[in-house]
């Protein structure tokens, strides 16, 4: 417990914990003008549904891509009674898995998050999956650590 609460402190004073220097993972970083008071999660969907989904959500907030996922920020708990496809990984506290994704989306207001249900609706729709909500979900879960 207390090497858990060491981990999320360090996260949150920007330092990289030892899982990350391993390349276990790492932190997405908001812009310094984005207020997060909902606190954040990611959820990744592959990078070929990257820009259909993009193009088709009302309303995004910051996105950011690496060659394999494109990750949108939610508020914290938008895994809560949602079945995210299997092809979606859902990172609690935005802490992704290995790789360097970067911002490639920043909406014009202060807030970073993309709506978790307009999200769901279309990741399950270019996913191929009816949409499903149930209390736990199949989606890989990846926690911080």
């Amino acid at each position: 417990m207390l090497r858990n609460a060491l981990a999320r402190l360090r996260a949150a004073r920007g330092a990289r914990t030892p899982e990350q220097a391993r390349g276990g993972g790492m932190r997405l970083v908001l812009p310094a003008s984005m207020s997060a008071t909902l606190g954040c999660d990611a959820v990744g969907v592959p990078a070929r549904h990257g820009f259909r989904l993009m193009s088709h959500l009302p309303r995004t907030g910051c996105v950011f891509a690496d060659a394999d996922r494109w990750w949108w920020i939610v508020p914290a708990g938008s895994d809560l009674d949602l079945d995210w496809p299997e092809q979606v990984t859902y990172a609690r506290d935005a802490e992704v898995p290995a790789g360097r994704p970067r911002l490639i989306h920043s909406p014009d207001g202060l807030t970073p998050y993309t709506p978790p249900i307009p999200l769901f609706l279309m990741v399950c729709q270019v996913t191929g999956v009816a949409p499903s909500w149930a209390t736990t979900g199949r989606a890989s879960v990846v926690s911080a650590p």
